[in-house]
């Protein structure tokens, strides 16, 4: 038997992780368990680079279309998706491989995750009314009157967390960093804990500036577009609010041109790649590789098709 439950591999957008884990497919008898708040809801399919149809066959895929857009996903719920995932796999004698960039849900599998408030749809709204008249920053430096220490790790730019911090300031008058140190591990797994963090940083930059092209390309407009029409879906929903939906949706609403678009599109991804590693080298307990460097690669597929092949 194996030592480990599970294989983690995080790492930034467009690093390769998806590629990487199909390499170890070859060679391991494996299952992949997406780490992606995006990949979650059905329709968001180019713009979070979900995996095909054909490579789903080839090689199952969990934790994909699970959720209609319309409706939230907590990291809670994640969480209890992932051990329900891993266990399966593992009854079947294969090895569950996470792979992924939301490192919220990553954090919360190992450490544990806090009951935090659940949303509430009332605030939320009112909360997005007044960044729209005041712009997030200015949400960001309230913040930071109430809760210096969510604020410091939260980027001024970073809608979604500046309101999830809000929110549950808000609704439970704690601020959140207090509910996140009273955590506890989910469940008693072994993981093993890699990562991928590129050493050529403008290497990065480049790979996510091509890979978003290519969605364009590939027709994320028109799906920003099928969804945005969507009577069910808000503005305001949790899903249209990822990286490349937000701003091709503000595009759509008139804000600024598809080029303007595109351009900040790119540049979030390059700031969520940037937080991405950020989490990554604030826990030690990730042994990192350099996903640029084929040496590397070749040898992370091999010592991890060793792991993977004593899962049974």
């Amino acid at each position: 038997m194996s030592e480990f439950d599970a294989i983690l591999l995080a790492g930034p957008t467009a690093s390769g992780k998806s590629d990487l884990a199909l390499a170890l497919a070859e060679r391991a008898p494996i299952e992949i368990v997406s780490v992606d708040s995006s990949q979650v809801y059905r329709g968001f399919d180019i713009g979070s680079a979900k995996a095909d149809a054909a490579t789903r066959a080839r090689v199952p895929h969990h934790l994909i279309d699970i959720r209609d857009p319309s409706e939230p996903y907590s990291a809670g719920e994640f969480v209890a998706d992932a051990i329900a995932a891993i266990h399966d796999i593992r009854s079947r004698g294969r090895m569950p491989v996470l792979v992924g960039g939301t490192m919220l849900y990553f954090n919360a599998l190992v450490h544990g995750i806090a009951g935090l408030p659940t949303a509430d749809p009332v605030v939320r709204q009112r909360i997005d009314e007044r960044a729209r008249a005041l712009g997030w920053p200015a949400l960001h430096s309230e913040l930071a009157q109430i809760d210096p220490e969510a604020a410091a790790r939260i980027h001024p730019n970073d809608p979604q967390r500046i309101q999830r911090a809000l929110e549950v300031f808000e609704l439970s008058g704690r601020p959140i960093s207090a509910w996140q140190r009273d955590t506890s591990p989910a469940r008693e797994l072994r993981f093993r804990r890699d990562a991928l963090a590129p050493l050529d940083r403008a290497r990065l930059h480049e790979r996510i500036e091509q890979r978003f092209l290519r969605m364009m390309a590939a027709g994320l407009l028109a799906e920003v577009e099928n969804l945005r029409a969507r009577p069910d879906i808000s503005q305001c929903a949790t899903a249209m609010r990822a990286v490349g939906y937000r701003q091709l949706a503000a595009h759509l609403d008139g804000e600024y041109d598809l080029e303007e678009a595109i351009r900040r599109a790119i540049a979030a991804s390059r700031q969520l790649a940037k937080r991405q590693l950020t989490w990554i080298r604030a826990d030690s307990g990730w042994k990192v590789w350099d996903p640029f460097d084929p040496k590397e690669c070749e040898r992370w597929v091999v010592e991890v098709s060793f792991v993977c092949q004593a899962a049974g």
